[in-house]
């Protein structure tokens, strides 16, 4: 399988089950309505697993342009290959979010607050300030380049086969200590291309996708984890 083909399938996986939890949660009638957040933060976790252990052995399992610009930036991902780890981590997103469009089609009308459909594709902040809100992204974001790459250095975990859910569980981790002030998008792709996919699906009683703050989930995320993975491979060299 292709670097693209696998990115578009894993991103989708994770997009699916991801927002998928948060519609589950916050849609009118469904029956995991009100499960609350740590529902969704391990919902999370639990999607980042499946997805990477889905198309880890094609791609490496980015699935987050993050991701992919961090390893990068230390030289682990040939310029050449960027591209196509990009491409696909956006497409899988736009797929991924039609499908929990899809998968909730009636649930969308019941659900009056425009705001809670919202939160099915995409991020906002808790408190709305864009200094902070940028600052908790890029944090969440170094910590998960950090721990990726703290993880995948290990030889044990690698050889067992328990890189893909130690991985998840450092996803669940940033949501239950991080996830509070932004929501975590920690993601380009996670954000940005499910809140194009809100903007473009006829969602009964919509509101607006929230333009303005949509570039913080994207920024944010790249610096954290270009950073973040510049620290590790200062701090742990070879």
């Amino acid at each position: 399988m292709s670097i693209f083909g696998a990115e578009v399938i894993g991103t989708a996986i994770l997009i699916l089950l991801g927002n998928g939890v948060v519609a589950a949660v916050l849609l009118s009638h469904s029956k995991a309505q009100n499960a609350g957040w740590i529902v969704i933060a391990f919902g999370w976790g639990m999607a980042v697993m499946i997805a990477v252990y889905a198309v880890g052995q094609y791609s490496g399992a980015h699935l987050n342009p993050a991701v992919t610009l961090g390893l990068w930036a230390i030289g682990n991902v040939d310029a050449g290959d960027v591209p196509k780890y990009l491409g696909g981590e956006f497409v899988g997103a736009f797929i991924g979010a039609t499908l929990v469009y899809l998968a909730y089609l009636n649930h969308w009308g019941p659900t009056e607050d425009p705001g809670l459909k919202l939160a099915c594709f995409s991020t906002a902040p808790a408190i709305r300030n864009t200094v902070a809100n940028f600052i908790t992204e890029f944090i969440g974001t170094f910590m998960l380049l950090f721990g990726i790459l703290g993880i995948t250095s290990n030889k044990a975990p690698v050889a067992t086969g328990l890189a893909g859910l130690l991985v998840g569980l450092l996803i669940l981790s940033i949501g239950l200590s991080l996830g509070g002030p932004t929501g975590y998008a920690i993601n380009p792709a996670r954000d940005l291309g499910p809140r194009i996919m809100h903007a473009i699906l006829p969602i009964p009683g919509k509101g607006p996708s929230d333009w303005g703050y949509a570039w913080v989930p994207v920024i944010a995320p790249i610096a954290g984890g270009v950073i973040g993975a510049l620290a590790f491979d200062l701090f742990y060299p070879g």
